[in-house]
This record gives structure tokens, C-alpha cells and sequence, in this order.
């Protein structure tokens, strides 16, 4: 017999780790503004843009001496920027526990080809031996794993006197996880994740000391011109004030100010974690006292509140080869998408098979709540045949 479908339903039922969810009450309305068929090098181009840089800066507490730019290719584009600018003056510890580290790992071995590295790799659920990382050395890692939800408590364990710099792959954590910037040389996130914006513009910002290393170490390698943020020993200032590399969606620009406005509406920096934090205890309240589903996350500390990453841990399911489990949970979350109550809401295509429900700011927690019978809907669905 059939299990009841829940009465109550989700009013927005997008739950996708990227794109996100638009921030509650968005519509196209908000992109009137646009200077679409302007250059962004006009005058009110231009102050659009070091209005995106100004905010971000402001509403995450970023230091005055920092520089903050807006880059192309998404996160993606400031990871690479940072790694192939910054990397080789010396050895450098490559932290990863989810896909996008284990890339920016291939990059450094195989794309840069360096050879003083070493990789401190955790499989899905875990985290590296924080306590081996080698300060001394240039560490890069990610600050919450997107694709498997484990995210690093706070930054303890990052020494305050290191030598080398740290490259922070912040992009679903900025916004929704405190920072401790005086601990991070570079951090990059784009505007797509926690504050629901689209796709294509990345973000980075510099400390002091990762400028220091852009002035004075040339890499070995050539650099292509969206990558370069320093021409013959002088810091190219206009990146970090509007002036970006490549030409940007100015209807990017003003969701990102959209973005970034509806933030400080909700208390800023505080409020957006708040919001974030509030998601991740209606799951784990939930998870506690469910029998079939678990956090991917192996600490309570580890847990992200934006990328929440569910595995299946019914006997039933886990007992089965490994494509039966795979097949289970394609047809739960492919239920969830029939019965428009969760889009997008399956495991990484690399991570283990299961759920993951985006619990960024713009995902109101009442669309958590909602959700949450569902999923047992879905699963005694699927487990019933």
C-alpha cells in the first residue's frame, strides 16, 4: 500500500547546491535597474561593479588592507587565478575531502606540474589530519566541501605566525560561515551560492601577504591574461575597483546587487548565518530521529549548513551492490522532482549516492520543514516497490 503523500509542500521547492535558490521575493523586477547595452567601463558601469566589491567587503568583515575583485569563470576562475599566480615559491599541502579539491589537486600536480607537494586527501564524510598541515608551506583547500557537506569547524587550526599563504576555496561557505580573515591569504567564492545569484563572476580577495607574493615571485610558467593581477612588479589596483579583467553581465551585476542589498536586510553577515545554521538544525533535528538517513558528514562540528549531504543507512538499502544503492536514491529524488517538492536535490554525480538539500540564506526554513516528510514519503515509497 502506497504511504500517504504529506499534506503541506514546500513554496519553493528549489534546493540546488548551485545555482542557488534567489533570495525570498525575487523576481525579474529586480534586474530593472540593469545597465544592459552600457559598457562596464562607462562611469555607472564602473561604479556597479566597486558597488558589488564595496558590500561584499562590508557585510563579511572583510579587513580594510585587503584587495577584493571581481574575476572571470565563476569560482572556479579565482581558484585557478590564485594557484597558477601564487604557487611554486614554495612547497604547498593540498587539502581535499570532496570532487573540487581533488581537482585543484590535479591541477597543481598535473597542469603546474609541481613537484614539492603533498596531498592530505580524506575520503567523502571526513576530514584530513588538520594537525599535519605544515604552515611553512602554502596550504590550499576548501573551506566547505560542496560536494560532500563536511565543512572545517573554524580556523584553530590554521597557525597565526605561518610562513606560507593560505588559498581558501570559500565559495559555499562565504556568506553563511564566519571567516577568520586574519587566517586567510586568499579566499574566492562566486556570486551563485549563498546569496543566489548567477553564474560566471568569481570573487577574490587578497591579504597583504598574498599581494607581497604577486610583487615579488614571478612564476615559471606563463600566465594568460585573465589570470595576471600584477604587470612588471606593480599590483594591476583596477581588478579590486571595478575595472574587471574580461566584460561582465551587467545584469549579473545588479542580481549581485540585489543579492547583496537583501542581505544587509536581514541583519548582514549575522543574519544570513543565522538563517543558514537554523536550516541545518531543522535536518538535524529531523535525521535524529529518523532511522533510515544519516548526515555524509562523520562529526557533528564537520556538518555544513549549506551543502547538507544525506546518506541512506537502512540495512535494507546499504546491503544492497553498490548499483542498487546508486538506483535507490535516483529514484527518491527523482520522486521529490515529480511531486515538485525538492528540484536538483540528488548527490554529486562523484559523491556517494544520496540526498542534498541546499540550506543557504535564500532557502527560507519553512521550505526545510516542509520538505522533510517528504523525504520519508519518498523513501517507504521507494522501499515499498
Amino acid at each position: 500500500m502506497a504511504a500517504p503523500k504529506p499534506g503541506n509542500r514546500p513554496a519553493n521547492p528549489q534546493f540546488s547546491s548551485g545555482p542557488c535558490a534567489k533570495r525570498p521575493g525575487w523576481t525579474i523586477d529586480a534586474l530593472k535597474g540593469a545597465l544592459t547595452g552600457r559598457s562596464h567601463r562607462s562611469k555607472p558601469g564602473k561604479a556597479k561593479l566597486e558597488q558589488v566589491i564595496t558590500l561584499s567587503k562590508e557585510i563579511l568583515g572583510i579587513p580594510a588592507d585587503y584587495r577584493l575583485g571581481i574575476v572571470p569563470a565563476s569560482d572556479t576562475g579565482a581558484v585557478e587565478m590564485a594557484m597558477w599566480s601564487l604557487l611554486g615559491a614554495r612547497g604547498v599541502d593540498m587539502l581535499a575531502w570532496e570532487s573540487f579539491g581533488k581537482d585543484w589537486v590535479t591541477d597543481v600536480v598535473k597542469q603546474l606540474k609541481l613537484t614539492d607537494v603533498r596531498q592530505m586527501i580524506a575520503g567523502y564524510g571526513a576530514l584530513p589530519d588538520l594537525a599535519a598541515v605544515d604552515f611553512s608551506r602554502d596550504v590550499v583547500f576548501t573551506w566547505n566541501g560542496t560536494t560532500s557537506g563536511v565543512r572545517v569547524a573554524n580556523g584553530d587550526w590554521i597557525a597565526a605566525d605561518r610562513e606560507g599563504l593560505t588559498i581558501c576555496d570559500a565559495t559555499s561557505a562565504a556568506f553563511a560561515m564566519d571567516l577568520p580573515w586574519d587566517k586567510l591569504d586568499v579566499v574566492t567564492w562566486s556570486w551563485q551560492k549563498v546569496l543566489g545569484g548567477e553564474a560566471a563572476h568569481g570573487m577574490i580577495a587578497l591579504s597583504p601577504r598574498a599581494v607581497d607574493r604577486l610583487l615579488t615571485y614571478k612564476p615559471a610558467w606563463p600566465l594568460p591574461k585573465i589570470f595576471r593581477m600584477a604587470s612588471n612588479g606593480k599590483l594591476s589596483e583596477g581588478i579590486f575597483k571595478g575595472e574587471t579583467i574580461n566584460t561582465p553581465s551587467m545584469i549579473a551585476v545588479e542580481d549581485a546587487l540585489d543579492g547583496l542589498n537583501w542581505a544587509q536586510s536581514v541583519g548582514g553577515l549575522e543574519g544570513l548565518i543565522g538563517r543558514s545554521e537554523a536550516n541545518l538544525k531543522a535536518v538535524a533535528d529531523w535525521v535524529a530521529k529518523t532511522d533510515w538517513v544519516d548526515f555524509l558528514a562523520d562529526t557533528v562540528e564537520s556538518r555544513s549548513c549549506t551543502s547538507i549531504c544525506l546518506k541512506i543507512v537502512d540495512p535494507w538499502a546499504t546491503e544492497q551492490p553498490a548499483e542498487a544503492q546508486a538506483e535507490i536514491a535516483k529514484k527518491l529524488t527523482s520522486l521529490l522532482e515529480k511531486e515538485g517538492v525538492a528540484l536538483d536535490a540528488g548527490s554529486y554525480r562523484d559523491a556517494p549516492p544520496g540526498i542534498r538539500i541546499w540550506g543557504g540564506a535564500t532557502v527560507e526554513n519553512a521550505d526545510i520543514v516542509a520538505l522533510l516528510p517528504w523525504l520519508d514519503w519518498a523513501y517507504e515509497t521507494v522501499k515499498a516497490g
